[in-house]
């Protein structure tokens, strides 16, 4: 039996880490070609590219484009499409986080989460949607987050630049709907990341708790599964997303936050 995406190209912004390299092992599992983006030590970031190509046959590529810098954005998906020959799947999922009142949130953080979190995804589409556009299919998959679709205390940038990430998935898929490319957003609850690890301290000044107390009173108060949501399962609804079976899935925002949003 064939794997899903043989044949297929996907690039992945934020992938050397979490949620990225997880989505980006998974298409690689199905038979894609990749290429990794993303923040580390080179001889890290190498271990990750060279694990994709020996767990999986296929090829995989790092790219060290910083996501404020568009032109290193556009270059990440020219050099996407010549050296894999195409962007078939494009995953924005970069993205960083500052917990802080809005009233001492730093304003540099504000501009590096909005170009970080929803500029950064603005600029690959639309560097990898006339190649998309040119083969008559295309898969543009928006990580955004609950917070995509509601609000936290103290996190105004990242709520800000989520539900942007939301709203552009809705503007493009609507643009690029008859074309054979469709434009989704996966908004996940907490998921154990490096990136929810090192909001641990943060909360804990804030909300002035104990680790525990922050994890279980203000990180999983809303889910009431009361479960971090794993990289495995934010993965398969990328590959879910991506698949034959969702080719009429456009323009959506899909939740997985073990029942946060049903309230």
């Amino acid at each position: 039996m064939g794997k899903a995406f043989a044949g297929k190209v996907a690039l992945v912004t934020g992938s050397t880490s979490g949620i990225g390299m997880g989505i980006a092992r998974a298409f690689a599992a199905e038979g894609a070609d990749v290429m990794l983006n993303g923040l580390g030590e080179a001889q890290a970031i190498e271990a990750v590219r060279a694990g994709v190509e020996r767990d999986f046959g296929v090829k995989a590529l790092f790219h060290g484009a910083d996501m404020t810098k568009p032109a290193q954005i556009e270059e990440l998906v020219r050099t996407a499409e010549s050296k894999l020959g195409a962007v078939d799947i494009l995953v924005n999922n970069a993205g960083i986080q500052h917990v802080a009142p809005v009233d001492e949130f730093p304003p540099e953080r504000w501009d590096a989460i909005l170009a970080i979190n929803l500029s950064s995804a603005f600029h690959a589409t639309r560097a990898a949607l006339p190649g998309m556009k040119r083969r008559g299919w295309g898969r543009v998959i928006n990580v955004a987050s609950i917070h995509g679709l509601v609000a936290s205390p103290y996190k105004s940038a990242y709520v800000a630049a989520k539900h942007g990430v939301v709203g552009l998935t809705k503007t493009v898929a609507l643009e690029v709907a008859e074309q054979g490319i469709t434009v989704n957003a996966i908004c996940p609850g907490y998921v154990w990341t490096s990136i929810v690890e090192k909001q641990l301290d943060d909360q804990i000044r804030v909300h002035g708790l104990p680790k525990e107390k922050v994890i279980s009173d203000v990180m999983l108060a809303p889910q009431p599964t009361k479960k971090f949501i794993t990289i495995e399962e934010v993965a398969g609804v990328a590959l879910y997303l991506a698949s034959a079976a969702a080719g009429q899935v456009n323009g959506t925002a899909i939740a997985i936050d073990g029942g946060w949003t049903a309230r």
